[in-house]
């Protein structure tokens, strides 16, 4: 490894060696905008020079906010030329969080997307006092903003432009100043359990982590990556920054959040990152798309669905597919999966991975039986996002891959899974108890999943190790792998299963209002809102329907029992989900508890009380009767 540069350093390589090769790209009014790797070093240099100017040095934290964009990865790679420290943050974490974020951070410098975002720094800016700087990209509606402390972006390249007439090479001279062991980013981690942490990685761990990667799969420098991800997710910072300027390959930012699906088709990427919430929104989307269909292309349809699911079981228990079979699949790609991989913007892609969360074992099949080369990574903002992925050969929908090379894992007590490797995180940021905790005195880092290694070498997850439970007879609850199972359906959007040291499994789930809605109105079932269309009986009589569908393919005694719709979808802003999708399970079992309650005492309808957080931190409540809910064909509750 002592051939690897600092992420400043892998710049210059590219704008001497790939001067004129596209470094990445943004849609703009419909039409895409490239950047060489020339004009990306030299927009950085100008951003970091007016960065300088303004009092900007090493140590300093630079924080960016918004949609994916060309300029707001440059800036964080300027401040890293300059010894500075990255912060990026959720474009849509509400004033609590950022707050909480850019002060513990001690951001001096942010670069924000546009007027909604500096609208939300304004709002915060008394309780920012860390805060000396800042500047915004697009200027759209900012003529009236008249702070000595913001500043358009282009004139703080300006700056730099006039910066380096006055201090030749001082670029040059900072960039050489770096160290592969100087922190470059903090990345926040979800807070399933509390406040966020800041996972401090330094360029070694970055540049390890990508060199490791780039052993590990097939990446070239003709690829073509969507940025859509947010960007102050580990998974994202790890391509669009690290490997994108390790390998060189372009880079492409769509239009906005809404353009994405419509982006990612017309671009046809070469290499896919998704976490499941957007394998399972896929996979609705084709599922919908083909019960819409007129019935003999509805009949097509699921005839060569089930054929490629066929031969994708045989292939994955090692088995021979027969020549008739391979002759239907031969048909169905030229009827079916090939049209379905377009739709989707797939039809390029040599891999596709889904990872930040387990997969359900369904939707997982799905896609590597209609020809995408789906396969599981896992990883932490604590490993750099990368401790094992699946070789394409071995996809598999139980494992999580093998332990890439150079990183060493072992299973410690309570099959809790344990890490060691270049990518392994410096700490937390100004919390040392916090990283006592999670690295032993060895050096392994404690991951908090549960997990073992099968005897094909491949790492298991089963959940999160505390959430991992039993039932009262002593069965063995893993709550994710029940919810997975549910929301295989494209009318369920979140599920939450209870269980540990209770009699019989339970479960909240969050209808999708976009699937439900189009059947109800198929059905001329009129609603007025998500709350009424979730207590419809017919609804409830649906939601059963796919819940016993679920039921046949889990243990009898893990099936779920009885079941609630939610009035309102699991929210992020509400703290019961992660930015990243992920079930706080503590405290939803808090806010929820009478409807736990009222699921075990046998009760048929419950009042129930949910807090709504609006963007700005205003609180309301919404309070409605909820039915609970039997699922015909198990066990009465007891």
């Amino acid at each position: 490894m002592a051939d690897l540069l600092t992420l400043p350093g892998y710049l210059l390589r590219n704008a001497r060696q790939y001067a004129d090769r596209p470094a990445i790209r943004e849609k703009d009014r419909g039409i895409w905008q490239t950047y060489t790797w020339r004009q990306y070093h030299d927009h950085v240099r100008d951003i970091a020079l007016g960065l300088a100017a303004l009092g900007f040095s090493r140590g300093d934290k630079l924080s960016v906010i918004g949609d994916n964009r060309p300029r707001l990865y440059w800036a964080q790679v300027a401040a890293m030329c300059l010894g500075g420290v990255s912060v990026p943050v959720y474009q849509d974490a509400i004033a609590r969080e950022l707050a909480f974020v850019l002060n513990h951070a001690e951001v001096t410098v942010i670069v924000a997307e546009d007027q909604e975002q500096v609208d939300k720094i304004l709002a915060l800016k008394d309780q920012l006092p860390a805060l000396k700087l800042l500047v915004y990209e697009d200027a759209r509606g900012m003529a009236h903003y008249t702070f000595p402390w913001l500043r358009p972006l282009q004139e703080v390249e300006e700056l730099g432009r006039r910066f380096a007439v006055e201090h030749p090479g001082h670029f040059e001279a900072e960039i050489d100043k770096g160290r592969l062991e100087e922190l470059a980013l903090i990345a926040y981690t979800s807070g399933t359990t509390g406040s966020p942490k800041g996972a401090m990685l330094t360029h070694a761990n970055m540049v390890g982590t990508g060199h490791t990667l780039i052993e590990s799969e097939d990446i070239r420098l003709d690829d073509d990556w969507l940025a859509y991800l947010p960007m102050a997710w580990v998974g994202d910072s790890l391509y669009t920054l690290v490997i994108n300027l390790m390998v060189g390959f372009a880079v492409n930012c769509p239009e906005s959040p809404e353009t994405v699906q419509r982006d990612l088709r017309e671009l046809g990427p070469t290499s896919v990152l998704a976490p499941p919430r957007i394998w399972e929104n896929m996979l609705t989307s084709v599922q919908v798309r083909a019960a819409d269909a007129p019935g003999l292309k509805r009949k097509v349809f699921e005839t060569f669905r089930a054929v490629a699911e066929r031969a994708e079981i045989l292939r994955s228990e090692g088995k021979p597919v027969s020549l008739g079979l391979r002759l239907q699949l031969a048909l169905g790609e030229f009827l079916v999966y090939g049209p379905v991989r377009d739709q989707l913007g797939l039809s390029r892609a040599r891999w596709a991975y889904t990872g930040g969360a387990p997969l359900g074992p369904d939707t997982f099949r799905f896609f590597r039986a209609f020809g995408v080369n789906l396969k599981q990574v896992y990883g932490s903002t604590e490993s750099t996002g990368l401790v094992s992925l699946q070789p394409d050969a071995e996809a598999n929908p139980t494992t999580a891959g093998r332990p890439c090379r150079g990183i060493d894992v072992k299973i410690g007590e309570r099959g809790e899974v344990l890490v060691k490797s270049l990518g392994i995180f410096k700490g937390y940021f100004k919390n040392d108890e916090a990283t006592r905790e999670v690295i032993d005195a060895e050096g392994w880092f404690h991951t908090g999943d549960a997990g073992f290694v099968d005897p094909r070498g491949h790492l298991v997850i089963i959940d999160r190790a505390k959430d991992v439970g039993a039932l009262r007879d002593g069965t063995a609850f893993a709550p994710q792998f029940i919810e997975n199972k549910l929301k295989f359906s494209p009318y369920i959007r979140e599920a939450v299963a209870f269980g540990h040291d209770r009699p019989f499994v339970t479960a909240m789930i969050a209808i999708d209002p976009s699937t439900v809605g189009s059947w109800a109105e198929r059905r001329g079932v009129a609603y007025t809102s998500y709350t009424d269309l979730s207590q419809k009986a017919e609804v409830r009589g649906l939601i059963r329907e796919e819940i016993q569908r679920g039921n046949e393919t889990l243990p009898a005694a893990q099936r779920i029992r009885r079941f609630l719709l939610l009035t309102k979808d699991l929210e992020a802003d509400d703290a019961e989900m992660t930015r990243t999708r992920k079930v706080r399970r503590r405290y939803v079992a808090e806010k929820y508890a009478p409807v736990v309650d009222a699921f075990y005492a046998g009760g048929d309808t419950v009042e129930l009380t949910t807090a709504i957080t609006y963007e700005d931190g205003r609180q309301g409540s919404l309070r409605s009767t909820v039915h609970v809910e039997d699922v015909e064909g198990v066990a009465a509750h007891v």
